[in-house]
């Protein structure tokens, strides 16, 4: 069957938007793959950057942290001999000895402070601690509040340089919850702690804002 020249005129303008259809959707694919290359040369270089100083920040805290080990790994780890068993049912309230009075700022319940420490079970054994082989690993920075109540409490009249060994009833460490496998509930502990004088504070990168949006933009974060 033969077509009117108006039928034609039809078919040929749905060609030509088909045809020019498709070269748009070329284009406008060409333009998202250029756009998502722009954007992830600039992600890329953005990641560099913030490694470069993140590692920086890295070195100067193993740097630090190395240099308070040379300085006191002798003088604390001794006090490793001081872990020993201890009967549960004497401990009923909070027991402070002072090791060595120190001669630098007193703390009170409000202070932060920076400290090495051990801590042992009953039993004898160090659930958690400073020492690391023949090195102190980071220096414990504390802030009011952020430690046990027999912590809070116990180096409250500590000076810095002071060493002080807390005998801490359950109630004031983790109580009837315990705290993962080596502190069952109810367990007393002991602890030896150490207060220096708070190093420099070294600061940490923060992710730069353009980052982080680039990571919620493709659901990273």
């Amino acid at each position: 069957m033969s077509t009117t020249k108006g039928q034609r005129i039809g078919i040929w303008v749905i060609v030509i938007f088909m045809v020019v259809g498709t070269i748009g959707s070329f284009a406008m694919i060409a333009l998202a793959n250029k756009n998502d290359a722009a954007d992830t040369a600039r992600r890329q270089e953005l990641e560099a950057k913030y490694q470069k100083e993140y590692d920086a920040y890295q070195a100067k805290k193993t740097a630090q942290d190395t240099e308070l080990s040379n300085k006191y790994f002798a003088t604390f780890s001794q006090y490793k001999d001081k872990v020993s068993t201890f009967d549960t049912a004497s401990v009923k309230e909070l027991g402070k000895e002072d090791l060595v009075v120190g001669e630098g700022t007193e703390l009170t319940p409000d202070s932060s402070f920076t400290a090495y420490y051990l801590g042992w079970t009953p039993d004898g054994k160090i659930f958690d601690g400073s020492i690391d082989g023949e090195k102190l690993k980071a220096p414990f920075s504390v802030a009011p509040g952020s430690v046990i109540k027999g912590w809070s409490e116990g180096v409250v009249g500590m000076k810095t340089g002071g060493v002080r060994l807390l005998t801490i009833p359950s109630d004031k460490a983790y109580g009837e919850s315990g705290s993962g496998d080596s502190i069952p509930p109810n367990t007393p502990l002991r602890f030896v702690v150490m207060v220096i004088p708070t190093p420099e504070v070294i600061a940490e990168p923060s992710i730069p804002e353009e980052l982080y949006r680039f990571y919620q933009n493709q659901g990273m974060m």
